[in-house]
């Protein structure tokens, strides 16, 4: 199993070489890991090759703070590149994941040849939501925040039409750590790029979902007019838009960035 040992962590990844000149890194959403990416990797295999880490306190990466910050998780990607020897990267990072992206397009833009933010904003939710949230899972456990997860993630129609899907996307909810959880519950609380993304001199996608309540198209539309080199696409989608539009999720993010 691939994993790459960190004094706060234990990172595991999956890299999948197809022989491509570009790598494409994929950072996770809050409460989901490396899997929430399968469905894109049949579309993408064609032109990229796949990165994929679990975030700090998800799927099979550990985590030894009940506190973390985007700086953090943001400086693991940077030390997993440079223990793979990648140079330079296409990010894609969808909610938490997209916050990380705006850190390392801030601080580490050298290390990227393209950044797609979706499903994500420059800040998410309020300091007294994310200290609610995180007041809740502790106390009940984050089988308490399931019914809402799934409202959230995949609009009423794909929940539907795909029970076998959600039933997934909530057991690898369910079954992560709830001390991971926490910690980044308070890495998303306290991140706030509002006053940053003019720094981000890459070229940027966002992609919005257009039933997304937690990160909106004005959260998009935000963003895309802060950032220099930005362009910003709408999904019909709720806030997993690579979930529910996989192959048109992944063929976005080949068109930003095959030249």
């Amino acid at each position: 199993m691939p994993i790459l040992s960190l004094n706060e962590s234990d990172i595991y990844y999956k890299s999948d070489d197809f022989n491509k000149n570009e790598t494409v890194v994929f950072s996770n959403s809050l409460g989901c890991d490396i899997s929430m990416w399968d469905e894109n990797i049949e579309t993408l295999k064609n032109h990229f090759n796949v990165l994929r880490l679990d975030t700090r306190g998800h799927g099979k990466s550990s985590i030894k703070q009940d506190e973390v910050s985007i700086k953090e998780l943001a400086e693991d990607v940077i030390v997993l590149l440079n223990y793979l020897k990648l140079e330079k990267v296409i990010f894609c990072g969808l909610s938490m994941g997209g916050l990380i992206g705006q850190y390392l397009g801030i601080h580490f833009p050298d290390r990227l040849s393209k950044i797609i933010l979706s499903n994500t904003a420059a800040k998410i939710g309020t300091v007294e939501g994310w200290n609610n949230r995180i007041f809740q899972v502790k106390n009940h456990g984050l089988s308490s925040i399931l019914e809402g997860t799934a409202e959230r993630w995949l609009t009423e129609e794909n929940r539907a039409k795909y029970p076998a899907k959600v039933n997934q996307i909530l057991e690898i909810f369910a079954s992560n750590s709830l001390r991971g959880y926490t910690a980044c519950c308070a890495a998303v609380r306290d991140a706030d790029f509002r006053e940053d993304l003019m720094k981000i001199d890459v070229p940027t996608l966002i992609i919005s979902g257009t039933k997304d309540s937690v990160t909106t198209v004005e959260d998009g539309n935000f963003m895309k007019n802060k950032i220099p080199f930005a362009k910003h696409v709408s999904l019909i989608a709720a806030h997993l838009s690579n979930k529910e539009l996989p192959e048109e999720f992944s063929k976005n993010i080949i068109h930003f960035s095959v030249q």
